[in-house]
């Protein structure tokens, strides 16, 4: 258990942004025979193992034989982004002596938990060379340029009775420097030379800071994971790992999963979980196997999803905010996520489903559902169930700190997940 928790430690550190989350994942793929395919190309018709990239997501499958349509996919989904500060598109501001980097909250971001933290700058830059079309490089600093300083009490006496109060227009932007700096370049210059790329080819970026702690297996006896980004990482971790190694299934579904970007600002875009992203990926398998639209229509009704993202755990000094009759520990078991208001996905009938994939695995099951007096999140369950029309269940690993900078997690669990969604897959 603890090599396959570090694994998940070294999947999170390769991770700071959605895209180098599906280039980790594309990579471990590749590893376990898998191969790339472009949605601009056509498509092999044979059977095998492959993957295809769109922005920040990724959807894999492994198809062993003739397509079933009455055999159907079992798929996982899960998302590759987490709540953040984002660079804006005029980041620089030099004020008052300080050189400061203008940012935005990307998600919903716990702003106070990016306070005193050293941090560092990733994501994509794309360059123009003349003649050329642009290209996208993924770049990361993961140097400690950045800092957003906290008020010190002295200066704020109620901080700690009162709380803090932030205003993100004006108390969220990292300082980065001091004065105009040694070269007079701009923040996205200074990535793209710590990069090796002529900042004059620069012609667009989307970069996002990250914190440098590395994600480490925590707690005296390793009973945690500590980590940014854990929210939800961790299910693409769990997904690549229970595909990767599902060579040896001998069962007619199609095993497949599908890493989203976007869920934290509610996946409507062309790799979100509202896109057409699964919907074309199916398409083109039904077609290839010479099978026409009602095929298709058979395939996804004899599929099966699994939404896979974070689930809040019952926390040790709050136990107030959780309905106590649905108390969710860390390492208590993977978590069923219910909300008769359909905020997830989950149905009598998917719960039994799950139970038998679970008692396959050997993995304990807990059941959340929200107090009736707070609002319930949500996540990719619905809209996937929705924008597919393939039966879903909603579930995750539970957690503490949820949105922070720094999150928190059972290490057995997150192997637990793995297991669970393996089993699925080979159903």
């Amino acid at each position: 258990m603890t090599a396959r928790a570090r694994d998940l430690c070294d999947f999170l550190h390769a991770a700071p942004t959605p895209h180098h989350a599906t280039a980790e994942a594309a990579r471990r793929l590749t590893a376990a025979g898998f191969t790339e395919v472009h949605e601009q190309d056509r498509w092999p018709t044979d059977p095998g193992a492959r993957f295809l990239r769109r922005g920040g997501a990724l959807v894999a499958w492994r198809q062993r034989g003739p397509l079933d349509p009455t055999a159907g996919v079992r798929l996982v989904g899960a998302h590759t982004d987490s709540p953040n500060l984002r660079l804006k598109p005029h980041p620089d501001d030099d004020a008052g002596g300080w050189r400061r980097v203008a940012v935005e909250p990307y998600g919903g971001v716990l702003w106070n938990s990016w306070l005193d933290r050293d941090l560092g700058v990733a994501g994509r830059l794309v360059t123009r060379t003349p003649g050329e079309p642009p290209t996208a490089h993924l770049v990361r600093v993961d140097e400690p340029w950045l800092r957003i300083p906290q008020l010190a009490i002295h200066l704020d006496r109620d901080v700690n009775t009162a709380g803090l109060r932030l205003d993100p227009a004006r108390h969220l932007d990292p300082v980065w420097g001091l004065g105009p700096g040694s070269t007079g370049d701009g923040i996205v210059a200074a990535v793209a030379r710590h990069a090796g790329i002529d900042p004059d080819s620069v012609v667009a970026f989307e970069l996002m800071c990250h914190d440098l702690a590395v994600p480490t297996v925590a707690g005296a006896a390793g009973e945690f994971i500590s980590s940014a980004r854990i929210d939800n990482l961790v299910s693409c971790w769990a997904a690549v790992e229970a595909l990767s190694g599902d060579g040896d299934g001998d069962g007619d579904a199609v095993p497949m999963i599908c890493l989203f970007d976007h869920e934290e600002v509610g996946s409507a875009t062309t790799s979100g979980a509202a896109s057409t992203l699964v919907a074309d990926t199916l398409v083109r398998l039904t077609t290839a196997a010479g099978l026409d639209a009602a095929d298709e229509a058979r395939l996804r009704a004899a599929s099966w999803c699994i939404s896979a993202d974070g689930a809040h755990a019952t926390h040790p000094t709050r136990p107030e905010v959780h309905d106590p009759r649905h108390r969710i520990v860390l390492d208590g078991g993977i978590v069923v996520k219910h909300n008769a208001n359909q905020r997830y996905a989950t149905d009598a009938e998917g719960v039994g489903w799950l139970e038998r994939a679970a008692t396959a695995a050997g993995v304990p099951l807990q059941h959340f559902s929200m107090r009736n007096d707070l609002p319930c999140g949500s996540t990719i369950g619905p809209l996937s169930a929705t924008r597919l029309g393939i039966r879903t269940i909603d579930v995750g690993v539970a957690q503490l700190a949820m949105h922070s900078a720094r999150e928190l997690c059972g290490s057995l669990d997150a192997v637990r997940l793995a297991d669970l969604l393996a089993a699925a897959l080979a159903d």
